[in-house]
């Protein structure tokens, strides 16, 4: 499986730390990065997780102002990509086909290719517009997964929440993740 994760400036770096880490133990998954330059900056914000150690997780790190990456090209044949966290910018431009960057460009592929793009919006409130482009993409089939934490497998730790994220993530690429409580039902 070959996957493009996208990572912008929207505050939760760590949902993408975790989501590459994941996929770098799957052996039957290739991973290509691109990280807007905002993206960089809240990874040294909000984690204590270096540039190198993250780029290191991927099989490949494309620069987001290369628009001639392989990427942006339908030819470039992936099974999907995880924009994670998803600037509103970003929603805003892939929602309406500006592709100024290697992200938004990506994304753009996948939906005019017809392959699985997830974009996890990151946040609050959200205001009309944002609604809109949400609206708009999903009815173009692009999922829509905005990091919400459940209490139904009652988290101890922020580790757990971000895994649940994870989990969901992993659920809409048909990938098994076993470190993310699901629901069990009411007995």
């Amino acid at each position: 499986m070959e996957l493009i994760i996208g990572v912008t400036g929207a505050t939760g770096t760590i949902y993408a730390v975790k989501l590459l880490e994941t996929l770098k133990d799957n052996k039957d998954v290739k991973t290509n990065l691109i990280m807007s330059q905002w993206a960089k900056v809240n990874l040294e914000i909000e984690t204590e997780y270096t540039l190198n150690y993250l780029e290191s997780l991927a099989n490949v790190v494309y620069d987001n102002n290369n628009l001639g990456a392989k990427t942006s090209s339908g030819s470039f044949i992936t099974d999907g990509m995880v924009v994670l966290p998803c600037s509103m910018k970003t929603l805003s431009s892939v929602a309406n086909g500006y592709c100024d960057n290697l992200i938004s460009r990506t994304a753009d592929v996948m939906i005019k290719e017809g392959r699985k793009l997830i974009l996890c919006p990151r946040e609050t409130p959200l205001s009309a517009i944002h609604l809109k482009n949400m609206l708009k993409l999903s009815r173009l089939g692009v999922k829509i997964i905005p990091p919400m934490p459940a209490f139904y497998n009652h988290p101890l730790t922020i580790e757990d929440i971000v895994e649940h994220h994870v989990m969901k993530i992993l659920d809409q690429l048909n990938i098994k993740y076993d470190k993310g409580k699901r629901w069990k039902g009411k007995i």
